[in-house]
């Protein structure tokens, strides 16, 4: 099974920093890194320096209830078992939480690049789903199917992205689907063994 990495931040590519598939893996991570009650900001600011954020990221208390609300509903799109479930999730979101979609090169600091969040100047939240939306949307279009997963390990609440040409992955993790592995091998040793 191969598994896809996150892509690291590369400061001289613009282009590799902002494509769909880095956005996507973005949405992702930041996801996972808001799941639970009380996200660690220093995590989540993290998690924005990896994907090319910069500057001083300084969220607070309602940036991360705004962000942890994005992400739950975020999760409803990875939660989607085929193609017509990511895009009816996505289409809710899209009318009920976006703005038109527009370009923007933020006042000049960077190329012309699409947003649908309402302003350049919108919310951690709001930026969270209006960007994370428009990646997932752009990946159910390219490829037809939901644009990732939950982790299928029951002791890991982690989404994932799911690319590639071959089977759809399980697992968000090698860790993951190898501790299922052993389980589901120890339960068969178990069961098969004398009474």
């Amino acid at each position: 099974m191969r598994y896809i990495r996150r892509m690291p931040s590369t400061a001289d590519d613009w282009s590799t920093r902002h494509s769909v598939l880095t956005n996507a893996r973005r949405a992702a991570a930041l996801v996972n890194a808001l799941t639970g009650e009380h996200p660690d900001p220093g995590e989540v600011a993290e998690v924005l320096y990896a994907y090319g954020e910069s500057g001083t990221i300084d969220l607070t208390p309602r940036d991360l209830a705004e962000m942890r609300t994005a992400a739950a509903r975020l999760r409803e799109v990875f939660a989607a078992t085929d193609a017509d479930g990511a895009a009816t999730a996505l289409n809710r979101l899209l009318r009920e939480h976006t703005g038109p979609l527009r370009l923007t090169s933020h006042g000049g600091d960077s190329p012309w690049h699409p947003h649908i969040d309402h302003d350049d100047e919108a919310p951690w939240g709001a930026w969270l789903l209006a960007s994370s939306c428009l990646a997932l949307t752009v990946l159910v279009w390219d490829r037809q199917r939901p644009p990732g997963r939950i982790c299928a390990s029951p002791s890991c609440p982690d989404v994932f992205i799911n690319q590639g040409s071959g089977p759809d992955r399980r697992y968000c993790s090698r860790r993951c689907a190898t501790r299922e592995r052993v389980a589901a091998h120890r339960r068969q040793q178990t069961e098969a063994a004398p009474r």
